[in-house]
């Protein structure tokens, strides 16, 4: 016996409804009537929908002079939530799956050495490294490493892109990241405040770029000097959820060429963003720069959303609606980030073989903590320097059998604690319990400590011990 269709039933637009009553004196049912409340959109008073009795007839369809204003109500839709992935498939292509086309090592000629500030050298490093696209919003001090990429840039055919906020120079990275393009921006302590949400994306994509973070005094805006209290931001409070990168800390304007073209290799082997953490004084110090031999023209990753037929099938997301497959994603990242600890750790030793008392800097700090070495040694003082380049993963297997001569640590910074607290958690995370006792020479909001106050604690720590 063949079934009765159902004949949807009609719904009103309130904006497209002027209350002409066409539509009451139509319906059959008397299902319609005048309205008592006035649309704020149109000034007029729309009918109301009383649809028990509405059998579905459609005269008042047909009796609306208004287009629009009385429609048969949609089909209701079996929606469900699907992640990307699952909801589009597998996309149709005749073309091989993606295979990477690997970077290009060019040959430089043989230079003078240069003069430069410590941003400037950054952004060389960058451009050596491959880096064509760069986007970013000035904040002081790291400002002029911005200023040279948009002079260069154009000339090399890149891309510059000065955006209207850090909230939108990390969501253009995303996008550029995506596409497989090496990509960078400077910023400063607010800014990168600003773009963690974004980090955090791109570590749940696994996107890479490059982050450099020429920290000045805090809290708040703070001032334009140089500080360190942006170590537990990018060790520890990289954006939400289970997030890390690589930090790498220089002290010289060469380290800053040649940390951030370590940067650019770091960021694409790991499939995840990278942090240059300079300091004020650094991004803005002018030293020798000594350039490399080599550079680098970018390929492009078999992963990436290129754009062409090749990489069609690709897919760059960090929605995991799953619980289960959202820990397996967490899980594949705890052992990419064991992979990190477990490769990348990185420290500079500077007279530490047969140290009494270690000094533990780094960035512009470590400056001052060798000179202070230097001069403790000559006064017979066997004092040493251990000078994390990476913050994360802390260089704790380097640092242990130090821990067997030394009697005393002592942790120089600009800031209150952030790399002290780094130093006891690496230990303790190593199930370190029996390590000499740590001291500090502490300072913060942009003032550095200085050579002669490090000498006065190690010499007070020398009078106790003796």
């Amino acid at each position: 016996m063949p079934t009765v269709k159902e004949r949807p039933k009609p719904f009103v637009f309130p904006e497209f409804c002027k209350g002409c009553g066409r539509c009451i004196e139509a319906c059959p049912k008397h299902c319609i009537e005048i309205g008592t409340e006035i649309n704020p959109a149109t000034g007029l008073i729309p009918v109301v929908l009383k649809l028990d009795l509405c059998n579905g007839c459609q005269l008042c369809i047909d009796a609306c002079p208004e287009p629009f204003g009385l429609q048969p109500q949609p089909k209701e839709l079996d929606f469900e939530l699907m992640d990307p992935e699952k909801m589009f498939g597998e996309k149709p292509t005749t073309a091989p799956v993606p295979y990477p086309i690997l970077d290009t090592v060019i040959q430089l000629p043989q230079v003078d050495p240069l003069v430069i500030k410590g941003t400037y050298a950054s952004a060389i490093g960058a451009l050596l490294a491959g880096c064509r696209h760069f986007f970013g919003y000035p904040i002081t001090p790291s400002t002029e490493g911005a200023e040279l990429m948009a002079k260069l840039l154009p000339d090399l055919n890149g891309i510059f892109v000065q955006a209207v906020s850090e909230v939108a120079t990390v969501n253009m990275m995303y996008g550029c990241s995506g596409a497989g393009l090496p990509c960078m921006t400077f910023t400063s302590s607010p800014g990168f405040s600003l773009m963690l949400e974004g980090i955090s994306y791109m570590v749940g994509a696994e996107l890479p770029a490059v982050f450099v973070n020429i920290m000045r005094g805090g809290p708040g805006l703070g001032n334009i000097a140089p500080e360190q209290a942006d170590i537990k931001l990018a060790c520890r409070g990289l954006g939400h959820g289970n997030t890390h990168a690589i930090v790498l800390t220089p002290s010289t304007p060469q380290e800053m060429l040649n940390l951030t073209m370590l940067a650019f290799e770091l960021t694409f082997k790991y499939r995840n963003p990278v942090v240059l953490l300079g300091d004020g004084y650094l991004g803005q110090i002018t030293g020798k720069v000594e350039l490399p031999k080599t550079m680098i023209k970018p390929g492009i990753p078999e992963w990436a959303v290129f754009g062409d037929e090749m990489h069609r099938r690709n897919l760059i997301c960090s929605i995991f609606l799953s619980e289960q497959d959202l820990e397996q994603h967490n899980i594949h990242l705890n052992d990419k980030y064991a992979s990190m600890i477990e490769a990348e750790q990185r420290a500079d030793l500077f007279y530490c073989d047969d140290a009494d008392v270690i000094l533990i800097a780094c960035n512009t700090p470590a400056r001052m903590a060798k000179g202070a070495v230097e001069q403790l040694r000559s006064q017979g003082i066997k004092a040493g320097l251990f000078r994390p380049i990476t913050l994360w993963p802390f260089p704790i297997e380097t640092l242990k059998p130090l821990l067997k001569q030394a009697e005393h640590l002592v942790v120089v910074e600009a800031s209150a604690g952030q790399l002290e607290d780094e130093v006891r958690l690496a230990l303790s995370n190593a199930g370190i319990r029996d390590y000499p006792e740590i001291s500090h020479v502490q300072h913060f909001g942009g003032v550095l400590p200085q050579q002669h106050e490090i000498i006065h604690t190690v010499l007070s720590l020398e009078e106790v011990l003796s």
